[in-house]
């Protein structure tokens, strides 16, 4: 493609949180596949290793990060390590449904750590890197339960969720005049190893697609293509905004 194409990422370094299954794999393959070089992160360092396997086959180049993004030191320390990076996709993210009255403390605690705090903190850390630089983009994986509240048993999933939403929109007024764009993307229910035993409940499933106008689950690189957009020059004029992949699950 020519160099002039809005959508290439050609000599941008990405992170992504997350990156070794489901929704941040199919983004860092995205992103790799658009130009970026990648760096990836996530606990599990054989996970990693077949992303980085994948995106080499296919002529890109990707760096492993194995650590833990709660542990916020290793986290400053790998980030401040980095030659450059222009691109943070704040993936990394938990969810364990029980019901309101029955949640309990340490599920409570576990959420707002890695769905909230340590995403404050990737971004942060990002941020200063990106600062430094004069520019750079942070894409926050959000949830259409960001922006709705209408879901069965996920009280603090959707806390922590809608508290992403507002971090993205207070990033991206503060950052702005520093050449930093701050978005979100909010997805509905994707098909991922993750989501798909919830759906052997049928009454759960039929639930969600009667919610879902288009009908259908999202895939991993729908998800995936939308965060290329968000990362690229096509979307220079946009931030602090929130994009949702949601099939129109929030347009009822």
């Amino acid at each position: 493609m020519a160099a002039t194409d809005p959508f290439r990422l050609d000599g941008k370094t990405a992170l992504v949180t997350g990156a070794g299954r489901g929704i941040g794999r199919a983004v860092a393959l995205a992103l790799a596949a658009a130009g970026a070089e990648l760096v990836l992160v996530s606990r599990t360092r054989s996970e990693l290793e077949e992303v980085a396997g994948e995106i080499a086959r296919h002529g890109g180049r990707a760096q492993l990060l194995p650590f833990d993004v709660t542990d916020s030191a290793v986290m400053r320390t790998a980030i401040g390590g980095l030659g450059r990076l222009d691109i943070l996709v704040n993936n990394a993210g938990l969810n364990r449904p029980q019901p309101f009255l029955e949640v309990d403390e340490e599920i409570l605690d576990r959420l707002l750590t890695l769905n909230v705090r340590a995403a404050f903190l990737t971004a942060q850390a990002a941020a200063r890197r990106m600062v430094a630089q004069k520019g750079g983009v942070i894409i926050n994986m959000s949830s259409q339960m960001g922006h709705v509240g209408s879901e069965r048993d996920r009280t603090v999933y959707v806390m922590t969720k809608h508290a992403l939403e507002g971090l993205t929109k207070a990033m991206a007024v503060e950052l702005a005049p520093k050449g930093v764009r701050v978005v979100s993307i909010a997805p509905t229910f994707i098909d991922t190893p993750l989501v798909r035993p919830f759906f052997d409940d049928p009454t759960f499933r039929q639930w969600v697609l009667d919610r879902i106008p288009l009908g259908r689950l999202g895939t991993v690189e729908e998800v995936a293509s939308a965060v290329v957009f968000l990362a690229s020059p096509a979307a220079a004029l946009v931030t602090g905004s929130s994009l949702l992949a949601d099939g129109g699950w929030t347009a009822w």
